[in-house]
């Protein structure tokens, strides 16, 4: 991954100085709230319903053994011993105290950790496929790419104050685990016929009250090119995205108004203008790069399938764990393991600070020390030997983080909801909990299959619930909680949809109950071996829609 030099050391040196004499000020008095609300922005933090909230970044979801060490001294010494991992691949604290936040902002520093661009109108963190480098379906390693981009992202003069805040993915394998089509820029990599390595650019996505699918900018950029192009495509959108109305603020608001060939011309121009194809990274800048992602020294390995077939027959536990959460990794004798940061009734994306120590201590053990942080708010060790793999279970069981649930309907998806957030109408977090116990027993989870489940507290759609194949949307209905069930989202980038409204707005009990009919209409209705999202395609809504109304 990638290791800071004595440029970056000195630019969180100096951000951390200036943000603890700005804190100074507003403590003091010397600064309103108003005034100093831009500035800690600039530096993650925000303040909530109960208390200021600090969103940490982890880039392109990359974690090291060390810095989840660091992370868990935050959240053992300055918050309440637990953090939230987001959908953005970064990490929150709930509860620091704005005296404390410098003390922060230093003990992240230490460990090549920050806040910035965190929040804001501008770059946020770059997104990717947390199993970049090592999945089997790949077709190039983004983390280099996402490293160039953060680079060239953070702090840039021009694109400090955007219309409204800019989200970037990229996806390198055959499948998109990056959700790039709803991104304000989302990057696909590709090859040419030639064998050339590029992106295939898309722009225009996002969730909120608006979701959209993002449409294509470009079919192939030549991958060397990116950064030129990224910058006429966000200077057309600096130019004309709207100031006036922040929620007409985005770029797919620009792109629905002015048409995608329009803006696609607008861009074309200002790349060439500016120097086009000539604009390209350096050779050698992308050689420096890259070596900070270079293939680790795998070991040869013996076949382990023997062996995994007795502990699987012996242990059933180990055997659904097994079934779910391992991805085919690319280096023979290797597995990629997601561990599920959703056990029965938990908080999805929590984890405690003895928990996090823990999870480096494991990535030491059993993955090359490294860690990722996913969209779907889980952690992944991508680098574990398959003769290892019943060793690494026992410890997760014992750590309660062996649930055997990635990519089925308990893997819920959600946002902090009105527990935490100021904006919302509902609470996610206790919707999820209820799903996730009715949901529990492993036969249902198996008979179910492959389904994803997505809550967001309100319009602004942090729980992604729009690209949830089932999403619950939490509303206010005549000052109560209230929830609308949503059907048929898919975040992939071949089939992406948005999800379609089911109904009118219900109360907690009849929202979980709702789900509950959903799945009994897809177990009724599917045909061989389909999924949920496949049956929903294939009979459209209304047959869940009248089981709904029938069973309320």
């Amino acid at each position: 991954m990638y290791q800071y030099d004595t440029f970056d050391h000195q630019l969180l040196a100096d951000r951390v100085a200036e943000f603890s004499d700005q804190v100074d000020r507003r403590l003091t008095g010397a600064l309103t709230e108003d005034q100093f609300r831009p500035l800690r922005l600039m530096n993650g933090l925000y303040l909530e319903m109960h208390a200021y909230m600090l969103r940490v970044a982890i880039p392109y979801g990359v974690l090291s053994s060390r810095q989840l060490r660091g992370l868990a001294a935050v959240a053992r010494t300055w918050d309440k011993g637990y953090g939230h991992f987001t959908t953005r691949q970064n990490i929150q604290f709930n509860w620091p105290r704005l005296t404390d936040v410098p003390a922060i902002l230093q003990a992240l520093a230490d460990v090549e950790m920050h806040a910035i661009q965190t929040s804001g109108a501008c770059i946020r963190n770059v997104t990717i496929d947390p199993f970049a480098g090592v999945a089997g379906d790949e077709i190039a390693d983004p983390r280099p790419w996402a490293e160039i981009i953060r680079q060239w992202s953070t702090l840039h003069p021009e694109f400090t104050f955007l219309p409204r805040k800019f989200k970037i993915a990229i996806s390198g394998a055959i499948e998109d685990r990056a959700a790039v089509r709803f991104h304000d820029i989302g990057l696909r990599v590709i090859r040419n016929d030639a064998g050339d390595l590029g992106f295939r650019v898309w722009v225009g996505g996002g969730l909120g009250r608006t979701p959209r699918v993002a449409r294509e900018l470009r079919p192939f950029l030549p991958a060397a090119q990116i950064l030129g192009y990224l910058e006429a495509a966000l200077r057309v959108y600096n130019l004309h995205g709207r100031r006036d109305n922040k929620y007409k603020a985005r770029i797919k608001i620009l792109v629905d108004e002015i048409g995608i060939d329009a803006y696609r011309d607008q861009v074309e121009a200002e790349w060439h203008a500016a120097g086009g194809p000539a604009l390209v990274v350096p050779e050698a800048e992308i050689a420096r790069v890259a070596d900070f992602f270079a293939v680790p020294d795998y070991v040869t390995l013996p076949d382990a399938t023997v062996e995994l077939a007795r502990w699987r027959g012996a242990d059933s536990g180990f055997d659904a764990w097994m079934g779910t959460n391992i991805l085919t990794h690319r280096a023979p004798g290797y597995a990629a393991v997601t561990v599920s940061l959703k056990p029965v009734g938990g908080i999805p994306g929590d984890i405690t600070a003895d928990q996090m120590d823990a999870m480096a201590d494991l990535a030491d053990r059993y993955s090359l020390g490294e860690l990722r942080a996913t969209k779907e708010q889980n952690l992944v060790l991508p680098n574990v030997r398959q003769d290892q793999l019943h060793a690494l279970w026992s410890a997760l069981r014992s750590l309660g983080l062996e649930t055997a649930n990635k990519g089925r309907v308990t893997d819920i998806i959600s946002c902090p909801g009105q527990d935490y957030c100021s904006l919302a109408n509902a609470r996610s977090i206790p919707m999820a909990q209820e799903i996730s116990r009715r949901f529990a027993d492993r036969r249902r989870l198996d008979t179910l299959g492959p389904i994803t489940l997505n809550v967001s507290g309100c319009i602004n759609a942090c729980g992604h619930h729009h690209v949830g194949n089932i999403g619950l949307l939490g509303v206010d209905k005549r000052g109560a909680e209230a929830y609308q069930l949503v059907l048929g989202g898919d975040a992939g980038e071949a089939d992406s949809s948005i999800a379609q409204i089911t109904g009118r707005a219900m109360t907690a009990e009849e929202a979980v109950d709702a789900v509950e009919v959903t799945a009994a209409v897809y177990l009724d209705r599917r045909q061989d071996a389909e999924t949920f999202i496949q049956t929903f395609r294939r009979i459209g809504v209304t047959p869940f829609k009248e089981a709904i109304d029938a069973a309320r």
